[in-house]
């Protein structure tokens, strides 16, 4: 992949715009290095650490597979709604990527019911191809952040824009949100997590809120737990000071 300077960038605006993609594909980020480094390193002769560590797996392929249906549905439409064929490019990739997330599947599922001496190929060739799958993932995503929001900004004000990321939330399983949540509080910096978790405040009830900072909490250490709760409105950790 050629960088180059001419590449449209959220933040280079004096009035940055709305930016679809930014909170979850820094949470996908995170959850998919995390989760390379986890196949990278499993104890292939304990059960328990292998089946964990699939597990991560099979959750990172479910967020992924989650991300494409959605993109497709709600951003790729959009996008196609107003200027056909301009979404083509990473529509097409999709199609690619999950082919690549049921090959993964199939690969892990044939090392969880490999005997122990023949996990160390399997293993090594899961991780070698995970790793290649991410490297794609991440040309693709930087393709989605410049080149599809440059599109989306000329052909929608930020207030349609927001409409739509609101419909496409309240699309997501219960369960795939939640967990998209603690990777966001995880990956984004302390002013994208307050704005995050202010937007929140806005809209969810109180017990969702509750549920979405008990899902924040451990995410964060004690400085920025702090940080964040003044930011929002909450009493400070006691006897912490921010340098």
């Amino acid at each position: 992949m050629e960088l180059t300077a001419t590449a449209p960038v959220a933040s280079a605006s004096r009035h940055a715009r709305h930016d679809t993609y930014r909170n979850i594909h820094k949470a996908l980020r995170a959850l998919m290095f995390d989760t390379l480094a986890r196949i990278g390193r499993v104890d292939i002769e304990d059960r328990e650490d292998l089946d964990a560590t699939l597990a991560r797996l099979d959750r990172l392929l479910a967020h992924l597979r989650s991300h494409v249906a959605h993109e497709n549905e709600f951003i790729h439409a959009a996008i196609e709604a107003r200027r056909p064929s301009a979404a083509q490019t990473t529509a097409g990739q999709h199609v690619e990527h999950l082919a690549s997330i049921a090959a993964l599947a199939d690969e892990a599922q044939a090392l969880r019911a490999a005997a122990v001496d023949q996990r160390p190929p399997l293993a090594l060739r899961l991780y070698r191809h995970l790793a290649l799958f991410i490297a794609e993932n991440l040309e693709h995503m930087h393709f989605e952040e410049t080149t599809n929001n440059a599109t989306l900004w000329a052909l929608y004000s930020d207030a349609e824009l927001d409409e739509i990321h609101g419909r496409l939330v309240a699309h997501l399983d219960p369960r795939i949100l939640t967990e998209v949540l603690g990777w966001m509080a995880a990956a984004l910096n302390p002013q994208e997590l307050a704005e995050l978790v202010i937007g929140m405040q806005r809209e969810a009830p109180p017990e969702a809120m509750r549920a979405a900072l008990a899902e924040i909490r451990p995410r964060l250490d004690e400085r920025c737990w702090a940080r964040l709760a003044r930011a929002i409105g909450l009493p400070p950790a006691p006897g912490l000071v921010e340098a």
